[in-house]
């Protein structure tokens, strides 16, 4: 079983085009055994970028600082980041902050947690380096410290780190994962599966400067069926300037292959 499914993902999870995969992993939530490891950069950190929300959800509404999918809304002032376009200005809720990865609502939710709780769960976490230290969260400004800066993680990092959330294993409230699936979960099924995933786009460099040309794409989460959860990781690099960004196409790439891999997988 193993080696059909390792085959058909070499066939299937196909870069993108003018991009490298850097790494994709599959995993059994359950077990942790890999199912299939692709890349040769899956010990490399990078900035985990918008990848982050998951983390910040988590920590948003275990601190009850997040209140409900629609709680609480948030308005965009002038001063904010606005790389986003129209989707990110006027009222901004936590379906919206995720739906269209509104960078500014996740400083705002950092900002109430303050230094020391945010500190506290990216240890609780074991995220990637656990280097908070390069912009403190009430000096954020137009950047963050997990978007092109100190924080780091590798893929084979976030292949855990997604499990544990998968598996709820972190001493967190209920209620703070049941309200994060809400948020992650894509709409449309495949197969039967649902989709718990979050994209992020950043580039390399520590100064919070984009650089479009070698953008890094990520897709983490899970898939899930009948109880049966299967962890998946893609990493990408473009090699030139590409629209849409980076995460939306390795978002794209790795859900077109998905169904070729898990049915496979009896769930």
């Amino acid at each position: 079983m193993k080696k059909m499914i390792s085959a058909l993902l070499l066939l299937g999870c196909s870069q993108n085009i003018f991009a490298k995969n850097l790494c994709t992993l599959f995993a059994d939530a359950e077990t942790g055994q890999l199912i299939q490891q692709q890349g040769l950069a899956c010990e490399q950190r990078i900035t985990p970028a918008s990848t982050f929300k998951i983390a910040i959800s988590l920590m948003g509404y275990d601190a009850k600082v997040l209140k409900t999918v629609n709680q609480p809304v948030l308005e965009y002032q002038t001063h904010y980041a606005d790389w986003g376009g129209a989707q990110w200005k006027g009222q901004i809720d936590p379906a919206a902050w995720m739906k269209y990865s509104v960078f500014w609502y996740s400083q705002q939710v950092v900002e109430q947690l303050g230094q020391n709780k945010f500190n506290h769960y990216v240890q609780q976490f074991k995220y990637g380096n656990q280097d908070v230290t390069a912009i403190p969260v009430k000096d954020a400004g137009q950047q963050a410290v997990w978007v092109v800066s100190s924080l780091q993680i590798s893929a084979l990092e976030q292949l855990q780190f997604i499990r544990q959330v998968a598996n709820r294993e972190f001493p967190l409230s209920p209620y703070a994962y049941e309200m994060t699936e809400r948020l992650i979960q894509n709409e449309v099924k495949r197969d039967g599966w649902t989709i718990y995933a979050k994209t992020g786009t950043g580039s390399p460099g520590v100064d919070g400067h984009y650089d479009a040309s070698q953008a890094y794409g990520w897709y983490v989460g899970w898939a899930e069926k009948n109880g049966k959860k299967i962890i998946f990781v893609q990493l990408d690099q473009d090699e030139y300037t590409q629209k849409p960004n980076a995460g939306l196409r390795v978002r794209d790439d790795l859900l077109q292959h998905l169904p070729e891999v898990l049915k496979n997988i009896k769930p």
